[in-house]
Formats: C-alpha cells, structure tokens, sequence
C-alpha cells in the first residue's frame, strides 16, 4: 500500500488498450478548504455542539486559504509535462468545488498551460456524500442528540453506514461508478481532471485500484487540493500517484 503522496508506478499507456476507451490520465482532486472545513475542525477540538453556518452543504464557499491552494493547484497544473496536463474539467456544481475549479483553471490558462476558456462540466454524480439528518452536526452533537445513530456508526463503519435521508461511502460509490463510465467514454485518449470532495476522491480510487474496505480505512484523510492521478494501461487506469500535497508548500 503506497503512502500519501508517492509515485506508483510510472507506466505510460495508450487511451485504448485492449479496447476500452480511457482517458490518457485521470487527475482527481478535491476542492480547497472551506469555511465549513475550518469552522468544524475547531469544532472537534472543542467539542462544540454546534458550528457558526447557515447554509446550505452545496453553498459553502472556500475559506482565503482554500482560495490559495486553488491558485497553487493551478501552478502545479500549468507545470505539469504537456502531455499531462488536463484538457478536460469534470467538476461538482458545489460552491466550494466550483470556486476550486474556477481559481485553478484561470491560474492554468494565465501560464499558458490551457486555452482560455476551457469549459467545465459539471456533474452532480461528483456531488459530496450526502448525511441526511447528521448535516451539519459536530461529533459532540452527534453523539448527544443521536445517540443511537452514533452507535450504528461506529458498529457499521463508515463503509457501509447510512445515515437516515443519506448515503453510505458505497452509495456515493455507485454514483462515482455511473460517472465514471460516462468520463471515459466522452474523454477518451486526453487528460482529464476531476474536481470533487474527499469521498468522491476516495471512492474513484475505492473502484479503479480495487480497494478493500481494511484497505480503504487505512488511508490517510484526503488533502484539500491534493492530487491523485492514474495513466492509461494495460486496460485500466493504473495509479500513478496518490494524495500528493508537496505543490501547496
């Protein structure tokens, strides 16, 4: 099992081995930290029960820092070797992720590395896992006004939980797969890049590198604006780099 951030392997294959039309590489990254993100991290440290947001999941927008590790996730974009940098953006309509997407691509096209004007897709399959009556609810909150649901949680995992009116990780699973399909088949022999969330990011690489669930749970959380890629090869996307971070410093 490869750590955050190292290089698999460094096969180069063609978009159509053994028939199977495939993007010429797959980057997938998740959007830049939000306000939501830094609002319940001090919730966990405090054990808030509640966190200073309103609105809707699909509203919130990127924190100044998120802001900044888009612009870095567009440097890296625009130093990547021509061959590999994305011709093609598949994005969730979320705020944060659309921002993400917006502030990467303009930095990108700024340095050349893209035409202006590139357009974006966007997918509500990419959407992030939907928690039902658990939105927007601290752990401590969670813990005392649903008690018996933090207990299914812990004894379920993650994996296969769902919570009331939400999805478990593999019912985002299903959805990444649909998109997926669709991906390879309209992007097929050039570079893609996927802007999505943490689960999103998680169940594409649940599907491509065939990921146990022990597996799976022994990941290290996925990065804001970390990128993870997988080259044509063989007749499957093959890894080629996972949760890789070194661009935001």
């Amino acid at each position: 099992m490869a750590e955050a951030g190292t290089i698999l392997n460094g096969h180069r294959g063609t978009a159509h081995e053994e028939g199977r039309p495939l993007p010429s590489v797959l980057i997938a990254t998740r959007h830049g930290e939000s306000v939501a993100n830094v609002e319940f991290r001090l919730a966990e440290q405090t054990g808030a029960l509640s966190v200073p947001i309103t609105s809707r999941d699909a509203d919130i927008p990127l924190s100044m820092h998120g802001q900044a590790q888009a612009q870095a996730l567009g440097r890296w974009w625009a130093a990547l070797p021509p061959a590999d940098r994305p011709r093609a953006l598949w994005c969730s309509p979320y705020v944060r992720t659309a921002e993400t997407a917006r502030i990467a691509l303009a930095q990108a096209s700024g340095l050349g590395a893209v035409p202006v004007g590139l357009p974006v897709r966007y997918d509500e399959r990419l959407r992030d896992r939907e928690l039902g009556v658990l939105e927007m609810l601290t752990r401590a909150a969670i813990d005392k006004e649903h008690p018996a649901e933090a207990a299914r949680r812990r004894r379920m995992g993650e994996l296969y939980y769902r919570p009331p009116g939400g999805e478990s990780w593999l019912d985002v699973a299903l959805r990444v797969r649909s998109v997926l399909r669709d991906l390879c088949e309209e992007e097929a022999g050039r570079p893609v890049l996927v802007v999505a969330h943490d689960c999103t990011v998680l169940m594409l690489r649940h599907i491509l590198d065939r990921l146990d669930e022990a597996q799976l749970m022994a990941l290290d959380p996925v990065g804001n604006c970390s990128t993870s890629l997988w080259r044509a090869g063989g007749g499957r996307l093959l890894p080629d780099g996972w949760n890789a971070v070194d661009h935001l410093t």
